[in-house]
């Protein structure tokens, strides 16, 4: 595979990515409704595939099951850029939108389908799971 690159709107963190997602989709839960007021296109990649250069602030948040989210962002502009939960941190959460080629990767599912809202523009050619799927099996130890 080809390492994929991306930044946060300012610049200031730039990322590479040196292995494909383990999965890829389209988040609809209501938090990531807050942080893009639509849903929000991720990648699951292994935490070491993931090197970035640039200061990140965090944010940590309880879920609904019980593990601790922590979302990391720009400080300079804002720019939502990764995401981890305490329940798997071998796997790291890739907003798709700060790659300089989003189109390197495609979604293949809509999740949390249902809370989006009622004008949710979804592709129903994607598998559609009303809440969390499961992690992908290659992230169990």
């Amino acid at each position: 595979m080809t390492d994929r690159t991306g930044q946060c709107l300012c610049g200031r963190v730039q990322f590479t990515l040196s292995a494909e997602p383990q999965m890829t989709r389209v988040c609809w839960c209501r938090d990531c409704q807050h942080l893009a007021s639509n849903g929000t296109v991720n990648a699951l990649v292994p935490a070491d595939a993931l090197s970035f250069s640039g200061e990140v602030a965090e944010f940590r948040k309880l879920a609904a099951s019980g593990n601790e989210l922590t979302r990391q962002f720009c400080p300079n502009c804002g720019s939502q850029l990764f995401a981890y939960s305490s329940a798997r941190p071998q796997l790291r959460v890739v907003r798709i939108g700060n790659l300089d080629d989003p189109s390197s990767v495609t979604p293949i599912m809509n999740i949390w389908a249902s809370s989006a809202p009622s004008w949710a523009c979804m592709d129903a050619s994607l598998q559609r799971l009303e809440q969390q799927p499961l992690p992908p099996a290659s992230s169990h130890p």
